[in-house]
């Protein structure tokens, strides 16, 4: 997708030389299709900045929130949670057809997939691993009432919320999956275990962080679902999307992980534990639940692909469709096998 499709650049232009960049500014397209879209801008005295926008079409209720991306990215600069440096928030809709932001570019590696962690330099991988866990903890022990997020703390619990959520928009779907979803839904309303309150980032993995060549992590991106919740749900997240090498269960999303080099799921975890302190018993309940969340993303995913508001940029609707069936069979197994 070219910039100009998704920005207006001449309006967009003229606003980001008001907020300081130097025109004319370039735009590059970096990243976009099923979800927010990044654009890499260059500005007339050779500065780098991204700017983050929602997709052009198919947006879901509650997702793609760029103010609350601002939000939490502004309140952790300058906390021990690395992210790119905030500079300009757009809400006016009328300068290019939706909110946006604008923030300092950072460069590093993003280790979306296998092979992108094939290429990472091997002796750097562990460390990457460990990096990932640590920056986690730090997330996790941030309190978002000190940090100005105290309007966002919610008072219900964050698996009650997003249960009701996923449920909602899978059941907008009209899926064929609705009734192993309902099943699966119903298992994780009845055994929600007692939660606790912080900063969930709510889609933290490799593929949201850059890292430096040394492992390091630079910066965390992605923070459009973060709200306040139990931070198992992060973690749960992160080993469920942490495929380990002839796992037959697929991740809930891509990672290097099977890639020689970076630490198991176990090895994550018990660090996590380690360096946060937190108890992590309750944890294959929140990974159950990553792996539900996850095939009601594929659902609606599937639903925004089949409508044709994405791109064909090679989805496969019936593999998805039995991934997400997949993972759903392994989450009410996991919970059935809990409650036994």
């Amino acid at each position: 997708m070219p910039a100009a499709e998704a920005l207006d650049e001449k309006r967009v232009s003229r606003w980001l030389a008001e907020h300081g960049l130097a025109e004319p500014v370039e735009f590059e397209l970096i990243a976009g299709g099923r979800s927010n879209l990044t654009f890499r801008l260059t500005d007339a005295a050779g500065a780098l900045y991204a700017l983050r926008r929602p997709p052009t079409g198919g947006v879901l209720t509650t997702a793609h929130d760029m103010s609350r991306e601002w939000r939490f990215v502004s309140a952790l600069s300058g906390t021990a949670v690395p992210v790119a440096r905030p500079l300009a928030y757009c809400a006016d809709p009328e300068v290019t057809g939706a909110e946006f932001y604008v923030m300092g570019f950072v460069d590093g590696r993003v280790l979306a997939d296998e092979s992108e962690g094939r290429a990472f330099p091997p002796g750097a991988r562990a460390e990457a691993g460990e990096q990932l866990v640590d920056v986690l903890v730090a997330l996790h022990a941030l309190d978002p009432v000190e940090l100005g997020l105290g309007d966002l703390v919610r008072r219900t619990g964050y698996a009650q919320r997003q249960l009701r959520r996923w449920r909602a928009q899978v059941h907008a779907t009209g899926a064929p999956e609705l009734a192993l979803l309902d099943d699966v839904h119903d298992l994780l309303a009845r055994h929600v275990p007692q939660q606790s309150n912080g900063i969930v980032h709510g889609d933290y993995r490799p593929g949201n962080v850059a890292f430096g060549p040394d492992g390091g992590v630079r910066a965390v991106f992605d923070w459009e679902l973060a709200t306040s919740g139990d931070p198992l749900a992060d973690l749960g997240w992160l080993a469920a999307s942490w495929r380990e090498p002839g796992e037959e269960i697929p991740a809930v999303t891509p990672t290097p992980s099977t890639v020689p080099g970076f630490p198991s799921r176990a090895e994550m975890v018990a660090r996590y534990a380690a360096r946060s302190g937190r108890d992590v018993a309750d944890l294959p309940y929140w990974i159950a639940f990553a792996r539900w969340r996850a095939a009601c993303i594929g659902v609606g995913v599937r639903a925004r692909y089949l409508g044709g508001h994405m791109a064909d940029d090679g989805y496969q609707a019936q593999a998805r469709a039995e991934e997400t069936v997949r993972l759903a069979e392994a989450a009410r197994n996991e919970l059935e096998d809990m409650n036994d």
